[in-house]
């Protein structure tokens, strides 16, 4: 079966029994806060989309300590291995999404802002991480230049954003079925765009949006065998890693070999002198 056929097959298998339709929030591509919330924490499906995204995050951003964290859209999610790791740790809502007190069971992290204007210091963000805010935005050439205003000069930012191949983009029955779904090419653009280097990238979600029992049981080794094996273009997201151009390192030697070129340096002098450089001791000496 083709790649093309086994996505139809999927999608229309994922349109069955126990899909939970989803709604905007007034007057904007963004969902509701709480229809965010209720996917992710309170649904099967949601709790295993939950997982396999943020354990990409995990493997990319390792030992946080000493680092500052934020995430923008709806990322408190992928943030929660990190509570009580990192230096820092904040969640930016939108305000056309709303907020949520976030960790539920502790102190708050969680804040409402505009998309273009957050409440975070220049150069203050080791890691970022967007999920449900690149592709619902109104503006995203805005939003990235404020990532990049807040990212450290080392930071790295992590952007998920619905794949324009995948099968999850094709179904409203998720949150990643709303807004601008994205090709790898389309948002390394959009990041070079905004001063960005793309550095790596990765994919998640290879089980399709289906609340149905057969899938549900074999999410997590569909999964795992995507990650092994199967294109990327075929996962529901794309995980996109960028740093701040002026912080990447150039193609070509690496660092450590570059040498400056010595074509501008003269001729050494050679052991002859011209007699006017000689000191007038040695002149009498030799006379």
């Amino acid at each position: 079966m083709s790649p093309a056929a086994f996505a139809g097959f999927a999608l229309r298998a994922c349109l069955g029994q126990g899909a939970v339709c989803l709604r905007l929030a007034a007057g904007s591509m963004h969902l509701d806060v709480h229809i965010l919330r209720d996917f992710y924490y309170r649904s099967q499906l949601g709790r295993a989309a939950q997982k396999a995204v943020r354990d990409r995050v995990v493997e990319r951003w390792g030992n946080v300590g000493g680092l500052s964290l934020a995430g923008y859209g709806f990322a408190v999610p992928l943030l929660r291995p990190f509570l009580g790791k990192s230096e820092r740790i904040i969640g930016l809502m939108p305000a056309p999404q709303g907020v949520m007190h976030w960790p539920a069971d502790g102190a708050n992290h969680s804040v409402l802002c505009d998309e273009a204007r957050w409440p975070l210091a220049n150069d203050s963000i080791d890691r970022l991480v967007l999920m449900h805010g690149l592709e619902t935005c109104d503006h995203p050439l805005a939003l990235l230049d404020e990532a990049h205003r807040v990212l450290s000069q080392q930071g790295r930012a992590l952007i998920v954003v619905p794949s324009r191949g995948g099968l999850w983009s094709r179904s409203d029955q998720t949150p990643f079925g709303f807004g601008r779904p994205y090709s790898r090419g389309q948002i390394e653009r959009l990041l070079a765009d905004s001063g960005f280097v793309s550095t790596a990238h990765t994919s998640a979600l290879f089980f399709p949006p289906s609340t149905r029992r057969l899938w549900m049981q074999s999410a997590r080794s569909l999964e795992k065998m995507g990650n092994r094996w199967a294109p990327e273009r075929l996962g529901g997201v794309l995980i996109v890693e960028a740093m701040l151009r002026e912080s990447a390192t150039p193609p070509g030697l690496k660092v450590s070999r570059r040498q400056p070129l010595r074509v501008l340096e003269g001729i050494p002098l050679s052991g002859a002198q011209p007699a006017w450089r000689i000191p007038s001791d040695q002149k009498s000496t030799n006379d």
